[in-house]
């Protein structure tokens, strides 16, 4: 490795820059389309019906991991402080991992491998708010119930994370 392949101090703190402003932006992002835009009230446990984790999938397919995990605590945390406070603490650990199977190495963010993701995704987050439920409200019955919101929840933002990724690969946003 040479001295020229060596990315210089400047140029790090670039990218990091970049990056901490693209996890802001899709950090509010994520709030607002959580929160307010399609935010459909299901349940008497104060859930909701949402397709922010598309932004979710979005961000960890254009952003290094640990952004991504942030973008999604952060924008998922704020949209639940802002809704339904008691879904707060499962949040913050819920949506970092739905954003970990993405990658955004690739070149493009429509990838088989983000494909793919959003159905583990989807698996964790049924899964995690499937315990979240019954550790909040203990019987079995409610978690089972909401099954089918998480589901189309996380089928929607799976199906908006394919129209929006496939446009802005077109735009080739993954090479600015």
């Amino acid at each position: 490795m040479t001295l020229r392949t060596l990315p210089r101090t400047g140029e790090k703190r670039k990218n990091k820059m970049k990056y901490r402003t693209l996890t802001g932006l899709m950090a509010a992002m994520i709030t607002l389309m959580t929160a307010y835009i399609c935010h459909i009230p299901i349940g008497l446990n104060g859930g909701y019906l949402h397709f922010g984790d598309s932004l979710i999938y979005l961000a960890a397919a254009l952003l290094p991991t640990p952004y991504a995990l942030a973008a999604a605590a952060i924008g998922g945390g704020l949209a639940d402080l802002l809704t339904v406070p008691l879904w707060l603490p499962a949040t913050i650990v819920i949506k970092p991992l739905i954003a970990l199977p993405f990658t955004c190495k690739s070149a493009k963010i429509i990838t088989p491998r983000n494909v793919a993701a959003s159905v583990t995704a989807c698996i964790i987050s049924c899964t995690g708010y499937f315990a979240a439920e019954y550790l909040i409200f203990g019987a079995s019955a409610a978690p089972i119930a909401s099954l089918s919101g998480n589901l189309l929840q996380s089928g929607g933002s799976a199906v908006f994370f394919i129209i929006f990724g496939l446009a802005l690969d077109r735009t080739h946003i993954k090479r600015i």
